[in-house]
């Protein structure tokens, strides 16, 4: 056998290898995004949203204290959202470096800044909780006052989580013009994913710019169930479809030859 040949058997071995890797990746890509999906939309919607009472900080106080476990649960539920969006980052890039290694490499970094934002934001959610502990150290202020400094808390909570998806906006931005170019997907997941961060990257922006955006947010909560199809689209991809295998294994003996 002459080296020509044994050269092409270690490249094709190397290409199967990677391609089953891939597939694998992708299966767990979309296991990992389905988590995320679950428990954002568990700690956003079910916990958070049930119990602030826009505008009344006695009783988002009470509600809290009345469901101290749930709040608790919803915050751990947002620490599981976080540290699955930093492996599905490190995923994305793996999937995705054979397209363009820079752009998946920068994609990932603005989804690993949105998951320190996250991070660092869900401080705002204990801060709620300590001051409505009732611990001595406390005692100096007046029940109104604590329950008002919580509020803040709370609401700035929900700055800080729009300040992330400015992150994850340009994040997804990346992803569905890589996702576009690839093959590995449908075209029309990457066309999906750059209308969604359009959306997130808009509704952002316009709760920074607008001091009355409150007047608009029900306009601006339209772009949450795009967003919401776009990403479970890509996810139920993940999971039932991978790759494109052989599109993939197109791309990977081209740069194994390399």
């Amino acid at each position: 056998m002459n080296s020509n040949a044994v050269a092409l058997g270690k490249i094709e071995i190397m290409d199967r290898t990677t391609v089953t890797s891939q597939r694998r990746n992708a299966r767990i890509a979309g296991i990992l995004y389905l988590i995320i999906i679950a428990a954002g939309i568990f700690a956003e919607f079910f916990v958070r949203s049930s119990l602030m009472v826009p505008g009344d900080a006695a009783a988002t106080a009470t509600n809290i204290m009345a469901s101290e476990g749930l709040f608790r649960i919803g915050i751990v539920s947002d620490l599981v959202m976080i540290l699955s969006d930093v492996a599905i980052g490190l995923i994305f890039y793996i999937l995705l470096k054979p397209v363009n290694k820079s752009l998946a490499l920068l994609a990932a970094f603005f989804r690993l800044a949105q998951a320190a934002t996250l991070g660092i934001n869900l401080l705002n959610l204990f801060f709620v909780l300590q001051l409505l502990s009732g611990a001595e150290y406390l005692a100096i202020l007046g029940t109104g006052q604590l329950q008002a400094l919580a509020m803040l808390f709370f609401e700035a909570h929900g700055i800080g989580y729009s300040i992330a998806m400015v992150f994850f906006g340009l994040s997804i931005l990346v992803l569905g013009y890589l996702l576009f170019k690839s093959g590995y997907f449908p075209k029309i997941l990457g066309v999906l994913l750059v209308l969604a961060s359009i959306g997130y990257l808009i509704d952002s922006f316009a709760s920074f710019l607008m001091s009355n955006y409150a007047n608009y947010a029900a306009i601006f909560n339209l772009i949450v169930p795009l967003a919401f199809f776009s990403e479970l689209a890509l996810c139920l991809w993940l999971l039932l479809k991978g790759v494109n295998i052989q599109t993939q294994d197109k791309r990977t003996l081209e740069s194994v030859r390399r």
